[in-house]
């Protein structure tokens, strides 16, 4: 796990830019929401795609790269009014997560990409009980669901600054002046 003090996980400055990433079912939304009660904006591929109607997933890819360039744009137009952002989508692969660092580079704005590494047992858990009610309770059926973990390429320090929060964060617990070893 790398922790740097300047990624929200310490007592220093808060990134401008906050990737949470992780697979479906993962604990991101509820992370992106503790963040939006912090002060950031938050940007949510699943609120973007539920609010031009898309209700299953995956997106058709055209589909999707229609959500991120949107989710880009206003990522970039936030920045620019001065915003600290959120951006909640998985970045299940490295390549999505330097897509939006190559996006950010020329700001000179660094991403801190909070990882939630949370076990496979509670994923499964947490997707069968979804029921479609909204963009951050989409159906994803097993197999789908089993494909994502699978296919989930986790961030390594290497990449960048980095935050891993080991089991998903507790609904509504994620302390942000703490390293997640601390709780």
């Amino acid at each position: 796990m790398s922790i740097d003090r300047q990624d929200g996980g310490g007592d220093g400055p808060r990134p401008r830019v906050v990737l949470v990433c992780g697979p479906a079912g993962s604990g991101k939304s509820t992370h992106a929401r503790r963040l939006g009660r912090d002060g950031y904006v938050v940007l949510s591929f699943d609120a973007a795609a539920w609010s031009r109607g898309h209700r299953h997933h995956p997106l058709e890819a055209d589909v999707a790269l229609e959500v991120h360039a949107l989710l880009q744009r206003e990522l970039l137009a936030r920045l620019a009014a001065g915003d600290r952002v959120a951006v909640d989508t998985s970045f299940w692969s490295r390549a999505s997560r330097d897509g939006y660092r190559a996006l950010l580079r020329p700001l000179g704005v660094e991403p801190v990409v909070h990882h939630l590494d949370t076990p496979r047992a509670v994923v499964l858990e947490r997707l069968a009980r979804r029921r479609n009610a909204g963009p951050d309770d989409v159906v994803v059926p097993p197999e789908r669901a089993a494909a994502y973990l699978d296919g989930f390429e986790a961030p390594t320090p290497d990449e960048g600054p980095l935050v891993t929060f080991p089991g998903g964060p507790p609904c509504g617990t994620v302390e942000l002046n703490s390293s997640p070893e601390e709780k």
